[in-house]
């Protein structure tokens, strides 16, 4: 694709961000990319409520995404904070139990249905590799589906597949649950 560019999500990109969530509905069933955000009595109380937490982290510099777009539009983004950020991760003990605690986590992937399969998955990573080496950089941990190479519903996908991490750089370091794996970079 043509005319892609990464925008940090912040109160200037809110808008852009809010018109591609309320376009599928609060994403996941209404999650607004809060779910691994500490947890919050705004959440999933009604979509208002969880929306309004989301922006009230953005504004509070409490949230934090690569925007991907598509010239004027945004299409995709990439969530990835601190683990004081996104503490509440599927399997925390098991992954704390086995590994030392990252820098950063990157928790969310979402590309637009209209946008899927072009690639914008490893652009929103990458989008947001640059973001993190532009904040100081340091350990990134993630969590993506490991499909093993097998077809999978992208309700599943909610960060993206072991192989866009493998072609990121990203190194495996081991299985998480039964369907996802830990995978690490240093930058």
């Amino acid at each position: 694709m043509k005319n892609l560019s990464i925008k940090a999500l912040s109160r200037e990109t809110w808008p852009d961000f809010e018109q591609l969530v309320q376009k599928h509905n609060g994403v996941w069933g209404g999650c607004w990319c809060t779910a691994f955000h500490p947890k919050s009595s705004e959440q999933r109380r009604s979509l208002e409520a969880t929306k309004g937490y989301k922006k009230r982290l953005v504004e509070e510099g409490n949230a934090h995404a690569a925007l991907v777009f598509a010239g004027d539009a945004c299409v995709a983004w990439c969530q990835f904070g601190s683990p004081q950020e996104l503490p509440t991760i599927y399997h925390k003990k098991e992954v704390e139990s086995k590994m030392t605690m990252p820098d950063w986590r990157i928790t969310c992937i979402f590309v637009d249905r209209d946008f899927r399969k072009m690639g914008l998955s490893f652009f929103a990573l990458n989008g947001a590799l640059e973001l993190i080496k532009d904040l100081g950089g340091g350990v990134i941990e993630s969590y993506p589906q490991d499909t093993q190479e097998k077809k999978v519903s992208n309700s599943f996908l909610y960060n993206g597949t072991r192989q866009i991490f493998d072609k990121a750089g990203f190194s495996y370091e081991g299985h998480k649950g039964e369907n996802h794996c830990i995978m690490r970079k240093t930058i």
